[in-house]
């Protein structure tokens, strides 16, 4: 048994290969490599018949720093880190949007 076995049960953990190519910029190719050289352990999944790679965040990461370098793992987790703010950012102003149109219509009441 392997030290990463826990991983795959917990939230965020994993990614399929799609949000690894998507979140990371790496080719399915790329993945494919890797799993083939014993970088990378998957589990296989399907959904509606179209078969996906469930990969570990964490071997993703290593992998990514190994061939491309530090700075380039750094700058890809700052990007997704920003995208996942401006999204809260976005969800938040809607909010405040309607908690402001709400009071508004309590005082005019």
């Amino acid at each position: 048994m392997d030290d990463t076995s826990p991983l795959w049960g917990i939230k965020n953990a994993t990614l399929s290969d799609k949000t690894a190519e998507k979140e990371y910029g790496i080719s399915r190719a790329e993945i494919m490599d890797a799993i083939s050289a014993g970088e990378l352990q998957f589990r296989e999944g399907s959904m509606h018949g179209n078969p996906w790679f469930r990969l570990l965040r964490v071997e993703v990461e290593r992998f990514i720093e190994k061939k491309y370098g530090a700075a380039v793992l750094k700058e890809k987790l700052a990007k997704k880190e920003l995208l996942e703010i401006n999204r809260e950012l976005k969800s938040l102003y809607a909010r405040v949007k309607e908690l402001e149109r709400r009071k508004k219509e309590l005082f005019d009441t």
